[in-house]
């Protein structure tokens, strides 16, 4: 396999290969390994500190990697850091904004920085402003802009050299909720334009299910990936909490009916495959033995969850009841 074949055969945007980053006697990403294919929307998902924003950092040069190699494009991040930046867009947590520039003279400035001929930065920059709506802002000084702006103008600006791979490092982090819509509706668009291979770190994981794939990353460690929808149907058609003053006992009691559970203070949590009739005859059965019965459709924060406490499939016997009514 060449080092720019993925472990499926296909032409891969981004290769790691065992790529650990040590800061002294702290391990902040061990033995990293990954395969993003060209095109793929990949999001690497984690805790804040279990190494997301470091893995970005190697793979796009900005740090060198204690051991380890990564290739970006075809090319390596340790013998040809050049080559990798020059491929690459990045959209840090911290935006890179010039705000005393408008916006037209900040999408100028980052063409200048990439070597782009003026006639190409000036026919680049228009088409990015009116891809992320920022059209009739262009003479405006970015400091006048809103959060959210601000983010799309940082998004047009890694990607005014056309880079082949698009980081996207907590692009919505600190934004309002409206504002955290708009960027994904921007992405959505930069996707199916410009079918950009983008890699993104979020801790907002219900913004994660869109992508292609995802990986989890847990204390530097890239210990679970897959398709989004498979990763959540794994978990069963709901997620039931009930809230009781015994959770040990009611766990006990309900395990040959719901199967195995997670404990945490008086929430006692289980995955289910059956119906909701089931649940609504069961919290009629239990009754005041419990505070509160909830039921719900699984998502990436369950899965998440599962990941963290070391998790691999589904764990506990399916129960006849369940069965029954499915």
């Amino acid at each position: 396999m060449s080092r720019k074949e993925g472990s499926s055969g296909k032409a891969c945007a981004i290769r790691a290969v065992g790529l650990t980053k040590r800061y002294g006697d702290k391990l902040a990403v061990d033995c990293f390994q990954l395969d993003v294919p060209r095109g793929q929307f990949f999001g690497l998902l984690g805790p804040n500190g279990a190494g997301k924003t470091t893995a970005v950092h190697m793979l796009s040069t900005l740090i060198r990697p204690t051991s380890g190699e990564a290739w970006v494009a075809g090319h390596s991040v340790l013998n040809a850091p050049v080559s990798v930046r020059g491929a690459i867009g990045v959209v840090f947590q911290d935006s890179a904004l010039d705000r005393n520039l408008t916006v037209a003279e900040n999408l100028r400035f980052a063409g200048m920085l990439n070597h782009m001929p003026r006639s190409l930065i000036r026919a680049r920059g228009a088409e990015l402003l009116e891809l992320f709506g920022l059209a009739d802002t262009r003479e405006r000084q970015v400091a006048s802009l809103s959060g959210g702006m601000c983010r799309a103008l940082d998004i047009a600006r890694g990607l005014m050299h056309h880079p082949q791979v698009l980081f996207l490092d907590e692009p919505t982090i600190g934004l309002d909720l409206p504002n955290r819509r708009a960027i994904w509706r921007h992405i959505a668009v930069l996707r199916a334009e410009l079918r950009t291979t983008v890699v993104l770190t979020t801790h907002y994981l219900e913004e994660a299910a869109e992508c292609d794939r995802v990986g989890f990353i847990n204390a530097g460690r890239l210990v679970q990936e897959g398709v989004p929808r498979q990763l959540i149907g794994e978990l069963g058609e709901y997620i039931v909490e009930i809230e009781a003053p015994q959770p040990q006992l009611l766990a006990q009691a309900l395990f040959t009916r719901l199967g195995s559970s997670t404990i945490e203070e008086n929430l006692v949590s289980f995955r289910f495959d059956g119906n909701a009739r089931f649940l609504a005859e069961l919290h009629a059965d239990l009754g005041p033995q419990v505070r509160a019965m909830r039921w719900r459709r699984p998502n990436l924060n369950d899965v998440f969850l599962r990941v963290l406490r070391g998790e691999h499939g589904r764990s506990g016997p399916a129960s006849q009841a369940t069965r029954k009514d499915k």
